[in-house]
């Protein structure tokens, strides 16, 4: 059997901050900066709004999220990143 290795990206931007989102068929898991998503994002807000696409869609265990996040603060970035992640959603069903 064939390992899918496919990844859709999308790219977000938010004040200074841009998100390069790559995402696969998975179990769920979310990297940010190589590290885990509740540590590189501490504040329930700003995991909140990150996460958004995923919960809006009911796709939170189908996806494993991989993002390289520069530039701005947490805010600046937990908004780009969900911006990434919308786009790249979008790629996968309109």
């Amino acid at each position: 059997m064939a390992v899918d290795t496919t990844y859709i990206w999308g790219t977000g931007r938010r004040k200074s901050a841009v998100a390069r989102v790559r995402i696969k068929p998975g179990t769920g898991a979310f990297k940010v900066n190589a590290r885990e998503f509740a540590e590189y994002f501490p504040r329930i807000d700003h995991q909140t709004e990150a996460v958004s696409p995923l919960r809006d869609t009911d796709a939170v265990k189908r996806f494993d999220v991989f993002v390289n996040v520069d530039g701005g603060g947490k805010s600046g970035q937990a908004g780009a990143v969900r911006m990434g992640l919308a786009r790249a959603l979008c790629k996968v069903d309109e």
